[in-house]
Order: C-alpha cells, then structure tokens, then sequence
C-alpha cells in the first residue's frame, strides 16, 4: 500500500511523512502566534484522508493574521520532547528548526511518491507563484 512505502528500511513511510510535514507548519504559525494547536488522530489510512489532513493545516494557517506573529523572533518557546523539554527563540524555532523540518518530510513524501510513479514534478512541489 502506497502510504506504507518507504524510500529505505529506516525512513518513516509516506503517511508519517505527510504528519510530520503538516504538525511542522502548524507547530511554527501556532506557536508564533500563540494560539492553540489543533490536533490530529494521526490515523490517516488513506490518500484521501491524507489530503483532508493537508486542508486543514491550510485553513488553520490561514486563520492567522500577520500580526499575530509579528515581533516573535524573541519570543521564548518551550517544546516538550520525549528527551526533555527545549526552549527556542521565535526565530529559530522558525528557522533552525520548523522550516527544515518541514521541507524534509514534504521532501520525502514526494520523493516516496515519484518513486511509486505518481506523476509529480517540480511545479506539483513548488505550487504555483503568486502574481504580483
């Protein structure tokens, strides 16, 4: 099955990499803007499922004004992790560890995806760009 499949043995599959990708835009714009996260089953069994799970990251993100975030690069953010708890700035929550994340995950479900022969290119990852 398609959301099981991994691009190696150790990797998370598809299904994991979609999740993480989605809780990392939502860990950066929900933390920044400090307001409650929603949250997930995380049982998604199905592209479908998958997709609506995507839709509402979309939506929950944006739901949240710019101003909510503006002037949070200072802002300390405490994440518990099952290691123990981490403090970050705003800003690098946001960079050294949010944007990173996310572009891995999003990266692995899509090289998973070309891998199985779904038909994805550069402009499927890259969406489309805004007109000015």
């Amino acid at each position: 099955m398609l959301l099981n499949t991994r691009l190696f043995p150790d990797m998370f599959p598809l299904a994991r990499q979609v999740r993480a990708a989605t809780d990392h835009a939502i860990n950066a714009c929900g933390r920044l803007a400090g307001v409650e996260l929603p949250t997930f089953a995380n049982t998604e069994a199905s592209i479908p499922e998958l997709e609506e799970r995507v839709a509402k990251t979309i939506e929950f993100i944006k739901a949240i004004k710019p101003a909510q975030i503006d002037g949070s690069e200072d802002k300390e953010i405490t994440m518990k992790f099952a290691s123990g708890e981490r403090k970050f700035s705003g800003q690098s929550l946001l960079l050294n560890f949010c944007l990173p994340n996310f572009y891995f995950h999003a990266t692995t479900a899509y090289d998973i995806l070309r891998q199985s022969g779904v038909e994805l290119g550069k402009r499927d990852f890259m969406g489309t760009p805004p007109q000015l």
